[in-house]
């Protein structure tokens, strides 16, 4: 399968807090994205969990959570970021979801890809992704691009997760999508 070509679009805390009130209109027009109604619906749980990480930390706003678009037709398929900036261990956590109607058509291998060369140009030197074991299709990016297991936590909200982890690097060395 050929990926397609997926470009991270920041929103900032300003879309976010326009999406965190369900104001969809007013956040495409500030960030000149058509964003999906899924982003005050099925995802609206994510804008105060980010604003709460900006507000902490303002670096922050410039890794987290930003619109995923595919390149070719500007659609807005996802949202994927770091969770912040890379801890005192150089490690940085991504995370992505694309929305159910663009899934299995290569945008989470592009987009989890695209993360680990940002991760590069950010200086971390681990590069983390926390897995459901039931999410055998985030499972099976992680894996194709080379994540190793190296154990597992408990989150508050998602239960079990498994713990991959690998060094970021540019794309001229990923290994090829599965």
């Amino acid at each position: 399968m050929t990926l397609p070509t997926v470009g991270l679009i920041f929103l900032g805390d300003e879309v976010f807090e326009l999406l965190q009130r369900g104001d969809l209109a007013e956040a495409s027009l500030r960030s000149q994205l058509d964003l999906p109604r899924a982003f005050v619906t099925s995802e609206s749980w994510l804008w105060p969990v980010f604003r709460a990480k900006i507000a902490a930390d303002p670096e922050a706003e410039a890794v987290v959570v930003r619109a995923i678009v595919d390149a070719e037709t500007h659609v807005v398929v996802g949202h994927a970021g770091f969770h912040a900036p890379p801890d005192s261990r150089g490690m940085i956590e991504v995370g992505y979801t694309v929305l159910e109607e663009h899934r299995r058509r290569g945008y989470a291998t592009a987009t989890v890809s695209l993360l680990l060369s940002e991760a590069a140009t950010l200086g971390a030197s681990v590069v983390r992704a926390s897995v459901s074991p039931d999410n055998a299709a985030s499972l099976a990016v992680v894996r194709g691009l080379g994540f190793v297991q190296v154990g597992e936590q408990i989150d508050d909200e998602d239960g079990v997760e498994l713990i991959y982890e690998r060094g970021p690097a540019p794309p001229s060395v990923l290994p090829p999508s599965p």
